[in-house]
């Protein structure tokens, strides 16, 4: 078995972008922000007024778990949304889902434990596990196979370098690809084969532009997921989301939840109990994804970016460079000194051959990705 490379811990280029996007508006310069995943929208309103009527109100500790409240407002969500009943208990509230990945490392797997992620994907996967302790696997996905895993492809992975755990996203970050129900079915009963712990990443459920996202919990009550309030519901910075743990898993998870964070922000959760309630203002927002989805394509290809599978989830295109240039790093910088365009280099999501790409997102609004296009093509003409 040939030897592979270890990961070592990066920078998040995303964030670092986005750190050189701000340094340059504040010397005067005006940017078009389509580094980061992050919807241009606020939350709705009445999630506003929630927590505005909150905040006379004394903000402490809740329950570990997160307040009982927003649990069993959680519980409805499941089914109604997937037709399943999932028990409060079992839902846990977080600080957004990067503490809900910690506490699921941590929960399922002993120190040291190795875990497979797709590549390219999420870059903070590799990373919270380097940082942590664990060791990864990488299991390629490409263009050619529509970004897809597959079970094949976990199982020959597998075979080469056995792991304990899967983590895997669909709707997928970068590339958008959503694993439809026959795919994930595929993936759960391969990982029950081999015995691997399933994390499944679902915090870009809802923005799914051919169908309802399926979750793994209609599939497998032996599966930890990850969800959050930051893509669907317009709340990023208020670091919200959820985790959803197996019966086993339960104390063990409150235990650590107790120690590595006390509770979820307890204002936070007030504002995400009032989101659940504000779908309609949610697909709204999803509308005008769907518009930029097909702006920002069509004008990518027009330019001469290379896209290949057109993807049906989460709110980025992952584009070819090929055109242009061989290094993703330095192409993002050409964009963002000369053209005002801040996008993330595809090494941050893939350190193989990720210098090829680019990814842009566009959960922004219709007049950025169109300045952003115009600023491209003066550039690159």
């Amino acid at each position: 078995m040939t030897q592979r490379a270890k990961p070592v811990l990066m920078p998040f280029h995303a964030m670092e972008v986005m750190r050189e996007a701000h340094d340059l508006e504040a010397e005067g310069r005006t940017i078009c922000h389509l580094e980061v995943g992050e919807p241009g929208a606020p939350p709705a309103p009445n999630v506003l007024e929630a927590v505005k009527q909150a905040l006379p109100h004394p903000q402490r500790y809740t329950n570990a778990k997160g307040m009982p409240q927003l649990r069993g407002r959680l519980k409805q969500y499941y089914a109604e949304q997937h037709g399943v009943d999932i028990a409060s208990e079992h839902i846990i509230a977080t600080m957004g889902s990067s503490a809900g990945f910690i506490l699921a490392f941590h929960t399922a797997f002993a120190p040291g434990a190795r875990i497979a992620v797709t590549r390219p994907g999420y870059p903070a996967y590799v990373n919270t596990l380097v940082g942590l302790g664990f060791e990864v696997v990488e299991i390629p996905v490409s263009d050619a196979d529509g970004w897809q895993l597959s079970g094949r492809a976990i199982a020959e992975a597998h075979r080469q370098e056995p792991f304990e755990g899967l983590l895997f996203a669909s709707p997928a970050n970068p590339t958008g690809a959503v694993a439809g129900r026959g795919a994930l079915i595929e993936i759960v009963e391969t990982c029950r084969e081999l015995g691997v712990r399933l994390i499944s990443d679902e915090i870009y459920h809802g923005l799914d532009y051919g169908g309802d996202s399926t979750s793994a919990l209609e599939l497998s009550r032996d599966a930890i997921v990850i969800n959050s309030f930051s893509k669907y519901y317009c709340m990023t910075g208020w670091r919200i989301g959820w985790m959803v743990v197996p019966e086993a898993l339960i104390r063990r998870a409150e235990i650590l939840q107790q120690n590595f964070f006390i509770s979820a922000p307890s204002l936070s959760q007030v504002a995400a109990l009032a989101a659940l309630g504000e779908r309609d203002y949610a697909e709204a927002q999803k509308a005008g994804y769907a518009k930029n989805r097909l702006a920002l394509s069509d004008g990518l290809r027009h330019l001469g970016f290379e896209l290949g599978t057109v993807t049906t989830g989460a709110f980025y295109a992952y584009a070819g460079i090929g055109r242009f240039s061989d290094d993703s790093m330095s192409f993002c910088q050409r964009m963002l000194h000369e053209a005002g365009v801040a996008a993330t280099p595809g090494v941050d999501f893939d350190r193989v051959n990720g210098h090829n790409y680019v990814r842009f997102s566009y959960a922004g609004t219709a007049e950025t990705m169109n300045d952003a296009l115009e600023r491209l093509e003066t550039m690159l003409s």
